[in-house]
Order: C-alpha cells, then sequence, then structure tokens
C-alpha cells in the first residue's frame, strides 16, 4: 500500500465529474506505461464523458531492458509502442496515427533546453497542439524523479510558450510517489494539488496498465536480468481509486 505519510495524500478530493470540465485534452507521455500509471484514470473520465483525448509520446521506450539479445533495440521500441497503443484503446483513446504522436526521442536521454533535438522536438510538440486545440495539457510533475519526465515537462512548457492562447495545464505524479527527494515535492506556493476520484473506472486503469506487459512480472523480455519491472509497491500506488494532480494557479 502507499506511504501514509505521502504529503499527496494529504491533498483534498474533487469528484469524478471534475474531468468533465477539462474539454478537449491532450496527454505528453515520457514512456509508454506513465499514461496508465499517472492519468489512466482521468484519460477514461475524460473518453466516458465524450470528451476527445489525443496523445503524445516523447521517449521510444527502448531502454527498459537494454542488453536484450532476443529483442533489438527497434523490436523493443516497437513492443513498447504497441502496448500503448493497446493501453489508450483500453481507456477509449482513438490510438490511431492521426492521434497519437511519437516524437522518437531516446530513451534514457530526452533532451533538455540547450541540448541537441530539443528545439525540433518542441517545435514538433507545438504545431500537434496547435493542431488539436486541447482545453488541457497532461504532463509529468515537473521535478518527478526521473530525468525523462523533467525533460518531457520542459519540452511542454517551451511548446505552450509557442502558444497564442496556452491551454490549462494538470501535471500527474509518477515516480514521486517513491524516489522523491524533499526539494522534489510541490511547494504550496507554487501548485494546487488535489487527488480525483477515479472510482467509477478504476478496473479500466488496471487493465490499461496490465496491457504494458513487458514492465510487469514476468515480463516477455526475459533474456536481460537486469530488465526494468514494475514493483509490487510501486504498482500499489496506481491501484488506488483516487489520482493526484498539481496545477498551477491561474494569475
Amino acid at each position: 500500500m502507499p506511504d501514509i505519510d505521502s504529503p499527496f495524500l494529504s491533498y483534498p478530493q474533487r469528484p469524478a465529474s471534475f474531468a468533465t470540465t477539462l474539454g478537449a485534452t491532450v496527454v505528453v507521455i515520457p514512456h509508454p506505461d506513465d499514461e496508465a500509471l499517472g492519468c489512466g484514470g482521468l484519460l477514461a473520465l475524460l473518453r466516458q464523458a465524450g470528451l476527445p483525448v489525443a496523445a503524445v509520446l516523447t521517449s521510444d521506450g527502448s531502454m527498459s531492458h537494454p542488453h536484450s539479445q532476443d529483442f533489438s533495440a527497434v523490436a523493443r521500441r516497437e513492443l513498447r509502442y504497441a502496448e500503448l497503443r493497446h493501453a489508450l484503446s483500453i481507456l477509449g483513446v482513438d490510438e490511431s496515427d492521426a492521434n497519437l504522436r511519437y516524437l522518437h526521442l531516446p530513451d534514457g536521454a530526452v533532451p533538455t533546453e540547450g541540448q541537441p533535438g530539443f528545439a525540433e522536438a518542441v517545435t514538433q510538440l507545438a504545431d500537434f497542439l496547435r493542431a488539436k486545440q486541447p482545453d488541457t495539457v497532461l504532463v509529468p510533475w515537473r521535478r518527478d524523479p526521473h530525468p525523462d519526465h523533467r525533460a518531457t515537462s520542459q519540452l511542454t512548457a517551451a511548446a505552450l510558450a509557442q502558444l497564442t492562447q496556452p491551454p490549462r495545464r494538470l501535471e500527474y505524479v509518477v515516480w514521486a510517489w517513491e524516489r522523491a527527494a524533499p526539494d522534489d515535492l510541490p511547494r504550496p506556493d507554487e501548485a494546487v494539488g488535489f487527488q480525483l476520484d477515479i472510482s467509477p473506472v478504476l478496473a479500466q486503469k488496471q487493465r490499461a496498465i496490465r496491457a504494458h506487459r513487458s514492465q510487469l512480472a514476468p515480463g516477455i523480455i526475459t533474456d536481460d536480468p537486469s530488465g526494468f519491472l514494475l514493483s509490487d509497491t510501486m504498482l500499489a500506488h496506481f491501484a488506488q481509486p483516487t489520482e493526484v494532480f498539481l496545477e498551477v494557479p491561474t494569475p
């Protein structure tokens, strides 16, 4: 079960109906599985309400099992892309090419500002957002303790800055549940946190998480003992009937 001392669990709760206020939404995803873990319940609620949802995947996801000989880097990438599409379909999201943009950035090395590839990725993301015209963008918490998550947050912030009318921005939590240092956690003056009731779609979210079979024991890629698998303790955070979001207050 999640740590009962987590500050996230002290946030006020909002009802599932809150999802209907978000309008058309784009979710920006660092790795395949982050969408199901961090905001799968919200995505399901949005689609249940008939609201359009599109997705952008920043990294190629290929480094979860980097020493596999049975699965090349290309095969790992395509496997994880297929798992993402399956998870999105379970959540009710149209996973067609027109609705899902891959930035194909290197897993474990998504660029940050000033690094090669950053400006190009920002342009691609901004173009996708202009095409979709979302009311809300979902993105990882800016200090979520994984470098690709932080880089994805930077990419999104830079893309939103290029828009004439930036959409609402909600930040979701993945690794901050387990790995956050005190300085990684939100400060009271920088974001408003809340828990969203996802109990009506919790089973749907769990099915979406299970769609990422390569990341769950016993896994599909079995020839790399050093490969990544989500632990039971990590998964317990995402078996709860709420999801945590943070929003910067409007000036």
